[in-house]
């Protein structure tokens, strides 16, 4: 007969920590130190899986979480305030890519779709500022953005007079991202989060938009040796497809999106099936491909092939993390 413990740990190992805090709270599990001490993790768990990265690395409300996990989610925190110290994802974006790599491979496990196709999205639209990373030497990060993509013969920003000729490819929500990403590092905390939510994104198209689709480049690109920005542009233009590839556009059918549909587990491996035939028209893009599907098992991963593209957009090895695995240990080994 299972017992309560069997239970819990047996969500615990699903990652199913809000239904487990749940349970806790229920007096499930006999009131002592590990009850506190387990709905920390919980919490903790469920914000991480949730990608809540606003307030990733910060005190659970239910208890104290070792200090090790909430450092290692604090890498994947976006900054709330101008400056905020560490940078977090604004430093670099590759724990972050580990991170999302991770929960995809949950979701999938869990057979939450639409959940998936969000995290999926999600990468999507910051593939091409983890392209640029090598590159700016940071995540795109606005306090000091301007010394890569301003001075002279940079259009970064500059409005389009009326009846002018267009020499800027960005559309007119891109110009408005990239110009305020000039100056929000010096504005209150209150702008600073809103630039994050609603234009940071923005500013990560504008800059695939300008290593890899600018028909008349300026500044931005053009003071690059011209090897790293023949590199930049293959990168970013894998990162671009894979932003406009059919995985992330089911997005689309799901309740995330405009519709009311959610996508099965056949129809995200179809989907990504499509997106790959397409990411392979790239050289680099067939090159990632391969090489994962070259190894002796193949790419156990569950959408095969993900981490190696990532990889090679971000040009630096990405793997998922273990995040969420070692809060389940953590959960497993305090119920006993």
């Amino acid at each position: 007969m299972e017992t309560a413990r069997d239970v819990l740990t047996a969500l615990a190992r699903r990652h199913a920590f809000g239904d487990l805090e749940a349970l806790l709270d229920e007096g499930t599990l006999a009131a002592d130190g590990r009850t506190r001490e387990v709905a920390a993790l919980c919490a903790f768990g469920q914000r991480v899986l949730d990608l809540d990265a606003e307030d990733f690395g910060m005190p659970e409300a239910a208890g104290e979480v070792p200090p090790d996990l909430l450092d290692r989610a604090r890498a994947s925190r976006m900054p709330q305030a101008p400056r905020e110290r560490p940078r977090g994802a604004l430093a670099s974006l590759r724990p972050a890519y580990a991170l999302l790599l991770e929960v995809i491979a949950v979701r999938w496990h869990r057979r939450e779709m639409a959940a998936l196709v969000a995290a999926v999205h999600i990468a999507g639209e910051y593939l091409a500022m983890l392209a640029w990373e090598p590159v700016l030497g940071h995540a795109g990060d606005p306090a000091l953005l301007a010394a890569a993509v301003g001075g002279a013969g940079s259009r970064w920003g500059v409005p389009v007079e009326p009846d002018a000729p267009r020499e800027c490819d960005h559309t007119r929500p891109e110009r408005s991202a990239c110009e305020r990403a000039l100056r929000v590092a010096a504005m209150p905390p209150p702008g600073w989060r809103a630039y994050l939510d609603r234009q940071h994104s923005q500013v990560a198209s504008a800059l695939g938009d300008c290593a890899a689709r600018c028909r008349t480049p300026c500044t931005v690109v053009t003071r690059l040796d011209g090897a790293v920005r023949a590199d930049l542009a293959e990168r970013c233009g894998l990162a671009n497809d894979f932003a406009d590839g059919a995985l992330v556009k089911l997005r689309h059918a799901a309740p995330v999106g405009h519709g009311f549909g959610v996508p099965s587990p056949e129809e995200v491996q179809s989907a990504w099936e499509r997106a790959r035939r397409s990411l392979r028209r790239r050289p680099l893009g067939a090159a990632a491909l391969d090489a994962a599907q070259d190894t002796a098992a193949g790419d156990p991963y569950p959408l095969p092939g993900m981490p190696a593209l990532f990889s090679a957009i971000a040009a630096a090895d990405i793997v998922p993390d273990t995040l969420l695995h070692d809060v389940t240990t953590r959960i497993t080994s305090t119920l006993g």
